[in-house]
């Protein structure tokens, strides 16, 4: 993996729509918002806990590493972003 983090602007537009994707609708609390996301903070109320696939870096090295480069990975993930 490159050096570089990921670079999350904690927008949270993907903790608002969880619902889009298998990996994370199990987070839905039943309108697309994850269950454990605060919307008046605009945080994760067990960020220190989240699921691995909502740790980026981690996700990435457990099972994504060995398909994608990660400054393609990047690539990838900030167009879903902006897609969101």
């Amino acid at each position: 993996m490159s050096t570089q983090e990921f670079p999350c602007t904690a927008c949270g537009k993907c903790c608002r729509h969880v619902n889009l994707s298998n990996e994370t609708a199990f987070l839905d609390r039943g309108d697309a918002i994850c269950k454990f996301f605060n919307e008046d903070a605009n945080l994760c109320t067990i960020y220190n806990d989240r699921p691995l696939v909502c740790r980026v870096e981690d996700y990435y090295n457990k099972y994504l590493s060995d398909s994608y480069k990660w400054d393609e990975f990047v690539k990838i993930n900030l167009i879903i972003c902006e897609d969101l």
